[in-house]
C-alpha cells in the first residue's frame, strides 16, 4: 500500500513537472510593433494580415474613438485575432487620481472582445509604503475594477519609466492594497531593466504570481548601460540582446502563471514586417529550448 502511494505520489510531481515545463502561453504583439500610431509603414488590414500569417494570437491595443475602436476590433476578429490588452491613461493631478470620464464606456464597447485594461498612471501619488487598503486612490482603483469585472475585463496596472507606477514592485504593492480580483498587473521586462529592477526580477515575480495577468517581453541587453540604452538596448526584437528571456519563461512556468505574454516593439528602427518576423522566431526558439 505504502509502496503504491510513493509511486502515485512521484508520478504527480513528474506529471507537475512536464506539465510546467511544456506550458504554452498565448503570445501577442503590441500595436507599437507594426501599427498606427507607432508604425506607419503598414496599413491596418496588412498588418493584422501579417500577425495572422506568422502565428500570433492576437494583440496588445492603445485606446481609440469610439468609431475607430468598433472598425479595428471587426477587422481584428475577421482574423480570429484577439484583443489581449489596451492601453489607457489615468494621472494624479492636484493630488487626486484621475482618467478619462470615457472609460467605463469603454469598458462596455471591449465586453466580450479585449480581456484586460492596461493603465499606467502618471503624476507623483502617495508613497506606497503609505498606501491602505482605505487610501483615497486605491479606493477609486477599487470602484474601476469593480467595473471591469461587470463588463467581463481586468484591470493590469502597466509599470512605465517616469510614471508614479514606474516601479514592478510598487505596482504590486498597489495591486496588494486594492485587493480587488479583477486588479492585478502587467510585468514589462523592458521597463523593469530601465527601472534598475534587473536583479529583483525573479523574486519580484514569485511575489507577484497571485496578481499578475500579463507579461512583455523584449530582446534586451543584461545590465545595459549608455546614452542608447533606452530604448534601442531595452527594446529589441525578440531573440536579440544579453538578457536571458528563456529564465524568465522558466519563472512564469514555475510560478504557475497562465496569461498571455506580449512582445514590446517600440521604437525599433526596422521595418514592423521584420520586427514581427524575427520576433516570431525568436520566440519559436525560446519556447524550444
Amino acid at each position: 500500500m505504502k509502496k503504491t502511494f510513493f509511486v502515485l505520489a512521484a508520478l504527480t510531481v513528474l506529471t507537475t513537472a512536464r506539465t510546467l515545463a511544456q506550458q504554452s502561453y498565448r503570445f501577442y504583439a503590441m500595436d507599437t510593433a507594426f501599427a498606427e500610431p507607432f508604425r506607419k509603414d503598414l496599413p491596418l488590414a496588412e498588418g493584422l494580415d501579417l500577425i495572422k500569417r506568422l502565428g500570433y494570437d492576437g494583440v496588445g491595443w492603445t485606446e481609440k474613438s469610439p468609431d475607430a475602436l468598433a472598425a479595428e476590433i471587426k477587422e481584428l476578429e475577421s482574423r480570429q485575432l484577439r484583443m489581449f490588452t489596451i492601453y489607457c491613461a489615468a494621472s494624479f493631478k492636484d493630488g487626486e487620481l484621475a482618467w478619462g470620464a470615457h472609460i467605463p464606456k469603454l469598458m462596455e464597447q471591449l465586453n466580450g472582445h479585449c480581456d484586460l485594461l492596461w493603465l499606467h498612471i502618471g503624476g507623483k501619488g502617495p508613497a506606497f509604503d503609505a498606501l491602505s487598503s482605505d487610501t483615497p486612490c486605491v479606493a477609486k482603483l477599487r470602484g474601476l475594477a469593480e467595473t471591469a469585472k461587470a463588463n467581463n475585463m481586468k484591470i493590469a496596472i502597466y509599470p512605465h519609466l517616469g510614471e508614479w507606477t514606474e516601479k514592478f514592485g510598487d505596482a504590486l504593492t498597489l495591486a496588494e492594497r486594492v485587493n480587488h480580483p479583477a486588479f492585478g498587473l502587467s510585468f514589462n521586462l523592458c521597463h523593469a531593466l530601465a527601472c534598475g529592477e534587473e536583479e529583483k526580477i525573479h523574486d519580484l515575480l514569485e511575489k507577484a504570481k497571485a496578481h499578475l495577468f500579463t507579461v512583455t517581453l523584449s530582446g534586451a541587453n543584461a545590465r545595459a548601460t549608455g546614452d542608447d540604452r533606452l530604448w534601442k538596448q531595452l527594446i529589441q526584437p525578440l531573440g536579440q540582446g544579453t538578457y536571458d528571456n528563456a529564465a524568465i519563461l522558466k519563472k512564469l512556468r514555475a510560478i504557475g502563471f497562465a496569461g498571455p505574454v506580449g512582445f514590446q516593439g517600440y521604437g525599433i528602427a526596422l521595418p514592423s514586417e521584420q520586427i514581427v518576423t524575427e520576433t516570431m522566431a525568436g520566440w519559436k526558439k525560446l519556447n524550444a529550448d
